[in-house]
């Protein structure tokens, strides 16, 4: 498996393209908006585009993702149903923060994902963690061969997510970051949803939010 990560929005959000090397058939994950960067990246790298998935329903991470689906013909799977209510909320976010609405559209997912299962495109294939906390219906996608997951807005570099908006929870969030995450294994590296990669062990020894002893 392949990937490229394209900063996308004012907010600079990691949307990221996983594409399968033996088929070019590829997933879009968070596509929060810039949409012709997304669609002109597809084409340069020959990809394929099969479907658009989301980590949860904040507006720089979901606000691209029913245009683009539907410029596409795509299906959207994710985020956790308990994320519906920022979903439905799409516009309203737009307001509060100051986001562009030229391409947003209400995002009304193809199906729901929750713990445990997985999803597909070309042959590989990404295994589906509920992590809640940042957001209720939070989840991450992990890649086990490749010893890559997409944490979203759960964690980052050196830091870990908001947890001041609504239905936010910190010890939540600790929690599923603990229970959740941590037993991927040290050696899993990690695309956050902003900022730059890292690696589940580097945050246990050095994170200040979540390291271990903290």
């Amino acid at each position: 498996m392949q990937y490229q990560i394209l900063p996308v929005t004012p907010f600079q959000q990691n949307c990221t393209l996983l594409w399968c090397e033996n088929t070019h058939k590829s997933a879009i994950v968070d596509p929060g908006g810039d949409i012709q960067q997304i669609t002109e990246t597809l084409i340069a790298k020959e990809l394929i585009p099969e479907r658009i998935l989301l980590t949860h329903g904040h507006i720089d991470h979901a606000g691209g993702a029913a245009t683009l689906a539907k410029k596409l013909n795509l299906p959207i799977e994710g985020p956790h149903p308990d994320d519906g209510f920022l979903l439905d909320a799409l516009f309203e976010q737009a307001r509060m923060f100051g986001f562009p609405e030229t391409e947003l559209q209400l995002c009304e997912p193809d199906r729901w994902l929750q713990p445990g299962e997985t999803v597909h495109f070309g042959e590989e294939a990404l295994e589906v963690y509920h992590c809640p906390g940042h957001t209720p219906g939070h989840i991450v996608f992990f890649h086990r061969s490749a010893r890559l997951a997409l944490v979203g807005d759960v964690l980052f570099r050196g830091s870990i997510g908001r947890t001041d908006f609504p239905r936010g929870n910190h010890a939540q969030l600790i929690h599923s970051i603990r229970e959740q995450l941590w037993p991927l294994g040290d050696d899993v590296r990690f695309i956050p949803g902003h900022g730059p990669e890292s690696t589940f062990g580097e945050e246990r020894r050095n994170n200040p939010f979540v390291a271990d002893g903290v």
